[in-house]
């Protein structure tokens, strides 16, 4: 086996983010086999398709990094490296464009959202990144991708494009990647909208639970997290209409490793003035521990660097068979 993801370097990590992917990364590489890997990559290169103020990608890339290493990505078990240290993902994605075709990614529903509108002014990174999500997978014959429902497009667009440069070139080259779809993977709400998902991007800090967050922080933010006058009921169907108590449930249930209706039958009957205060303490636990490995690790970004350069090299040497083959299926004259 063989996994491979790759996450926006954004910045800022948030409790959503640990939940509904890092943690998952991190079970992933504990349950791998011997001789199995798992590369996590920080899309750099990716992050490109809109504009950038190039210090801060370069801090965010550095930041995401040590937020992964915090949060128990072992850089010994897993090959953690930032995209733009390997050139193979760029050059496979140059080739497999000369495949890929202009309706399946006018077909993409991630394109027409961002786009919007304004399909003339998007740049044409934006257009073609699905190609190099593809290279990004392919390179490695990567045997499993972890997506979610918003990337499931994504990726059977990397085993068309895989199916057909194989064959138009009568090559078995490239393996078709199956998505790996963890069901436990749950979608964490904004703490101040019950309807929104947890965002670095919403205005109001107080609507998330940073990684960085100190305990009062953490604390502070559950205590006014929105919520209504009604007691937790006895049923999880009588949450469907309260999204910010719903939302509260589900990341208690998740951090604790508990069902949502074994927790609500704890407090059923109870208020939010009970139910806070434990679900802070158990926040603050949880996460406590990874801030202050992250605060440690951001004290030496040099450090952080250098494992990303380490995974880089062990990632190119797993890559470079691939483009080369691929090459050579095109034709191209590279000795």
């Amino acid at each position: 086996m063989r996994i491979v993801s790759g996450i926006q370097t954004t910045g800022n990590l948030h409790l959503g983010n640990y939940l509904g992917a890092i943690r998952q990364w991190v079970a992933m590489q504990d349950a791998m086999a011997p001789g199995d890997d798992c590369l996590f990559f920080l899309a750099d290169l990716h992050a490109l398709t809109v504009h950038q103020e190039p210090a801060a990608l370069a801090d965010a890339t550095i930041e995401m990094a040590a937020t992964l290493m915090a949060a128990g990505i072992d850089t010994d078990r897993s090959i953690l490296f930032n995209q733009a240290r390997v050139p193979e993902h760029a050059e496979l994605c140059w080739l497999l464009q000369g495949t890929a075709r202009m309706g399946w990614l006018n077909r993409m529903t991630q394109w027409k959202d961002k786009a919007g509108k304004n399909r003339e002014g998007a740049s044409v990174g934006l257009f073609t990144y699905p190609v190099l999500q593809a290279a990004d997978v392919l390179v490695y014959n990567a045997t499993h991708v972890p997506v979610g429902e918003d990337q499931k497009q994504h990726l059977e667009l990397a085993r068309d494009i895989a199916t057909k440069f194989n064959t138009d070139f009568g090559v078995e080259l490239f393996a078709l990647p199956e998505p790996l779809i963890s069901a436990e993977a749950p979608r964490i709400m904004s703490l101040r909208d019950g309807s929104a998902k947890m965002s670095k991007s919403d205005p109001s800090d107080m609507s998330r639970i940073n990684l960085i967050d100190d305990d009062d922080a953490i604390a502070g933010k559950i205590r006014k997290a929105r919520t209504d006058a009604e007691p937790l009921p006895d049923a999880l169907d009588a949450l469907a209409d309260r999204p910010e108590a719903r939302n509260l449930l589900t990341i208690y249930a998740v951090l604790e490793g508990r069902a949502p209706a074994d927790v609500l039958g704890e407090f059923t009957g109870q208020g939010f003035g009970a139910f806070k205060p434990r679900l802070a303490d158990l926040a603050v636990a949880t996460l406590g521990p990874i801030r202050d490995r992250l605060t440690r690790l951001l004290d030496d970004r040099a450090a952080v660097a250098a494992e990303l350069r380490k995974g880089a090299d062990r990632a190119r040497t797993l890559a470079a068979p691939t483009l080369r083959a691929a090459q050579q299926a095109l034709g191209l004259q590279i000795d």
